[in-house]
């Protein structure tokens, strides 16, 4: 364990002033267009979706009925946002110890075009293994996000690449499937523990 807290550490990185704008974007679009139930994530088993995780394995959101939900949004060639956000769930779980195993801890790809699953898979080695890699067209995709009121999109660069913009915040559900709250990016963890904690019930 202390040898992966220390790669964990070692990716984790600091983020810059964009990568903090990523992480309020969700609430900052709820403050620009006006709170309320219709921004707010769908019950899970409202959502309608059909993805692949690192394994192979079908996933639909029928799935995460039954257990609590974080879920996170992000991309393999993330230089920041992700890899940080990927340390810090980490430490949580190692944190919360075996009440974690309770828990569906799932890492969506808005860039399923070049994150496949043996990508996602040799990605995630370098996280907590509790962490599921999910994939899949890009329609389906994009319905996950739809459900959970998230946004991403592609970014043109310079000679043919890309990057992709992205809702950062972790999503919290509750066993029910009801959305429970948000982990706003780099949240100081005396707050983030608590949600998950309350979650897990």
């Amino acid at each position: 364990m202390r040898g992966r807290r220390t790669v964990i550490l070692g990716l984790g990185g600091v983020a810059g002033a964009t990568a903090y704008m990523l992480g309020l974007g969700w609430w900052q679009s709820r403050s620009r267009e006006g709170a309320g139930p219709a921004l707010l994530p769908l019950p899970v088993a409202e959502m309608a979706f059909s993805l692949t995780d690192h394994r192979g394995n079908r996933v639909t959101p029928a799935d995460w009925v039954g257990q609590p939900t974080l879920a996170f949004f992000g991309f393999t060639w993330c230089p920041d946002v992700c890899p940080t956000t990927l340390s810090d769930i980490s430490l949580w779980l190692e944190e919360l110890g075996p009440a974690a195993d309770r828990l569906n801890v799932v890492f969506i790809t808005v860039d399923p075009e070049r994150d496949t699953g043996p990508v996602l898979s040799d990605y995630l080695a370098s996280f907590d293994p509790r962490i599921t890699g999910i994939t899949g067209p890009v329609a389906e995709v994009e319905r996950a996000v739809a459900g959970f009121r998230a946004r991403f999109e592609k970014v043109p660069r310079d000679g043919g690449d890309y990057t992709m913009n992205h809702t950062a915040g972790v999503f919290l559900f509750d066993a029910d499937g009801r959305f429970a709250s948000i982990i706003d990016y780099h949240e100081d963890r005396r707050f983030a523990l608590p949600k998950i904690r309350r979650v897990l019930g």
